[in-house]
């Protein structure tokens, strides 16, 4: 099955940042700004009003400083940076916090009068419900890049500015806050955003450096030389080699999220042991390491080691008496993972082929035997199911058990298994990772080009998770790789065509999303050959089959197993997490019961046994018959309910329960009318 690209056009990469969305992407989105306008109208905000002049109180604002102190260290040398790049152009760069409120700018002295009158400066406050819409304010709510220009400001009062803003995230996904360059509106440039938005960039790379002072860190790119630029992906580990955080660009080139990357390890994204960084690190002059990710994509990184002089010691005693693990394994890791040392992949699935999947649940079995059918036929495959439900781990089993995948393993090699994860695409990264550029296609690029995500699925499976979030505007080009079956990358007359096989993902209801045109019917259609729905845990009926498998690949043939009770209790829970909740509980009800004979209620999570009582008292208080089956978007929605609740309001740790990403759920929650 071929697909191809549609060829973007050429882009502009600005400063030292690499990379920036090549079309015309400083360019306000009309649709947020509509958005907007309503939400200011209902704050009861007048276009006509005075714009409010207070600002904080001089101890109010040393307040605000002192909490932002990290944000503004590790921004201001970032926004000099910036500022020299705007200079004499009648704007300036203003970083915000996350309640909107300004903390520091710079910029040209005849612009920061003006500015002065609208407060625009230390200690005034942007949120769209002060401000109404404004490019800081909007940018908070949207938590995406905003562009405001001139007449689209909501106050009348604030029309004679044009405003680039880009949100700020730590490492947990948590908006710190804004970055943006203000300027009079005659002096709009499309630029301007691409600039703000690597700026924004920097500053997330900065501190995702300064987080952890004991910590392993990787530098990696499929490009060798897109190592130690902006582009390159960052992700952090324990000494022990457990996942601490990633940038963006790690998340995308991975193809996981957040969340999903908690439950893994170093050795179970990059399938060798973590002492092969120790023994790079011992050489007098340790060059790039070569790679493979867990979807069998090569990669070159660089180790940085800031630990403490005992753990490195013992790492340094670990590598020497295991000396099979020198030099010779930085060579064992090819383009294609050897057979010998696959990655790994966490949870029930962590076997060959589709033969994995089938645990004894009737569902499952008419699922695989349809998909059976189809493999090899060119027919594209979509997944839909609740969140957790292991879309992933089924795209995964339909890669191996086909014929690419079966071919390269009689040769002792992994097919390559591309995942992207639609709703976490940078936007900045778009069209260069996934169409790939030509030498000299824009200010700036590396010599020799980059391939894209899609060229790298050549002979394999590109696999579209979370398509439903994919943006509008990316579809369409999407749907121009189905169609032309081709890549044309960036910068390029070169048209190349593709071969591999689709595997899309989603748990939002496309049909009803095309109906109100929030996803493109063409590529519907497109994408929708086979079509299969994974049942929710609490619908199987192998949830024994799980645990015991789950057991088994965690803790071995003597880890200690559930008691009656404490299965009982697994038996009857809902799953709003679905198998990555069960997985998740089974590791950490493992690890609380080590050494003893069984698992019982009190190895269990606290949340977990909240709950289970929760559901019981509702139960038995309930006099009437049981309600019929919610259907999988009131069932995701009621989950989301809880862990809101749960949670005390707070989005970032709901998210993190339930395994989504903070946008995802912000994009729930419109669709639900909040």
């Amino acid at each position: 099955m071929q697909y191809q690209a549609n060829r973007p056009g050429a882009g502009a990469l600005l400063g030292a940042a690499p990379l920036v969305q090549a079309t015309a992407d400083g360019e306000p989105d009309l649709q947020t700004i509509a958005r907007s306008h309503q939400r200011s109208s209902s704050y009861g905000i007048a276009r006509g009003q005075l714009p409010d002049l207070e600002q904080l109180s001089r101890a109010d604002l040393a307040q605000t400083l002192e909490a932002s102190q990290s944000l503004s260290g590790h921004a201001r040398p970032v926004m000099e940076t910036l500022y020299d790049q705007i200079r004499n152009t009648h704007s300036m760069v203003i970083l915000s916090d996350a309640e909107g409120t300004i903390i520091h700018t710079l910029g040209d002295r005849d612009f920061l009068a003006k500015a002065d009158r609208v407060a625009l400066g230390p200690g005034g406050r942007w949120s769209e419900q002060l401000r109404g819409t404004n490019a800081i304010g909007t940018a908070l709510f949207e938590q995406k890049p905003t562009t405001v220009h001139a007449q689209q400001h909501y106050l009348d009062a604030n029309r004679f500015l044009t405003c680039s803003a880009a949100p700020i995230f730590d490492h947990r996904g948590k908006v710190l806050g804004v970055l943006d360059v203000s300027g009079e509106c005659g002096s709009f440039h499309k630029h301007t955003m691409a600039l703000v938005r690597m700026s924004a960039q920097m500053i997330e790379n900065h501190l995702l450096a300064g987080s952890f002072p004991d910590c392993i860190t990787l530098h990696f790119h499929s490009r060798a030389e897109f190592v130690g630029t902006l582009v390159e992906g960052i992700v952090s580990f324990t000494p022990g080699g457990r996942f601490l955080a990633a940038n963006r660009s790690a998340q995308f080139q991975l193809g996981l999220t957040l969340a999903a990357l908690q439950s893994h390890t170093f050795t179970s994204l990059f399938g060798v042991p973590l002492s092969l960084l120790f023994e790079q690190h011992r050489k007098a002059a340790p060059g790039l390491l070569e790679l493979c990710l867990h979807n069998g994509i090569r990669i070159h990184g660089r180790a940085e080691l800031r630990l403490r002089d005992q753990h490195f010691q013992n790492a340094r005693e670990a590598v020497i008496e295991a000396p099979e693990l020198g030099a010779a394994s930085a060579a064992s890791a090819p383009a294609l993972a050897p057979v010998s040392h696959p990655p790994v992949v966490r949870g029930p699935a962590n076997l060959p082929d589709l033969q994995a999947l089938e645990t004894g649940d009737a569902r499952m079995s008419d699922i695989i035997g349809k998909l059976r059918r189809v493999i090899d036929r060119a027919i594209p495959v979509l997944i839909t199911g609740e969140t957790g439900t292991g879309k992933e781990w089924l795209a995964q089993a339909i890669h191996r058990a086909s014929a690419c995948s079966r071919m390269a393993l009689s040769r002792g090699l992994v097919a390559p298994f591309v995942a992207v994860n639609c709703s976490a695409i940078p936007e900045n990264l778009i069209e260069a990772e996934l169409f790939g550029y030509e030498d000299g296609a824009f200010t700036g690029a590396r010599r020799k080009g980059a391939i894209g995500k899609i060229a790298q699925a050549q002979g394999g499976t590109l696999f579209l998770d979370e398509i439903g979030d994919m943006p509008l505007s990316l579809q369409g080009r999407l749907l121009r790789v189905l169609q032309e079956r081709a890549v044309t990358p960036l910068g390029s007359q070169r048209v190349i065509p593709v071969d591999f096989a689709l595997v899309c993902a989603t748990n939002q209801p496309l049909r009803e999303m095309t109906a109100r045109h929030a996803f493109r019917e063409d590529l519907y259609y497109r994408i929708n050959g086979l079509q299969v729905r994974l049942p929710a845990l609490r619908e199987r009926s192998d949830l024994d089959c799980l645990i015991e498998r789950i057991l088994q690949e965690e803790g071995g043939p003597q880890a200690p197993r559930f008691d009656a009770q404490a299965l009982a209790l697994l038996q009857a829970s809902h799953w709003p997490g679905n198998l990555r909740q069960l997985s998740n509980l089974v590791r950490t009800a493992l690890a609380m019961a080590e050494g003893e004979a069984a698992i019982g209620l009190q190895h269990l999570p606290d949340d977990f046994l909240e709950d289970a009582d929760t559901a019981s008292s509702l139960a038995s208080a309930a006099d009437e018959p049981a309600r019929p089956p919610l259907s999988m978007q009131d069932t995701e929605w009621a989950a989301i309910e809880r862990a809101l609740r749960k949670h005390d309001g707070n989005v970032s740790a709901a998210a993190k329960a339930l395994g989504l990403s903070r946008n995802t759920l912000y994009r729930r929650f419109k669709s639900r009318g909040h």
